[in-house]
């Protein structure tokens, strides 16, 4: 008898409380952001528009003069009047 009050008690505290049990089972979730990384700088940089464009914005220029822009020739004395210019500028600083 000495015995069993003593392992009784020792039982009863290895045993999980009926609480505990029903809170471990209990899931939230919960929507968010997680951010993932770490201090150096961003290498790219996402810019994601949070609106729809509307369609009068498309239309105004068709796609391929946008490359024409990127791609014509460029004049050679505007060229290097430009390097010139930029060179200047550098040496300054």
């Amino acid at each position: 008898m000495r015995y069993v009050i003593p392992g009784l008690v020792l039982l009863l505290a290895l045993l999980p409380a009926p609480g505990a049990m029903a809170a471990a089972q209990e899931e939230i979730e919960l929507e968010g952001i997680s951010i993932i990384g770490n201090r150096e700088l961003p290498k790219v940089l996402y810019i994601v528009p949070w609106k729809k464009a509307e369609l009068g914005d498309l239309i105004d220029r068709p796609v391929p003069s946008l490359y024409d822009e990127v791609l014509e020739p460029v004049d050679r004395e505007v060229f290097q009047r430009r390097l010139k210019y930029f060179r200047q500028l550098n040496d300054k600083q």
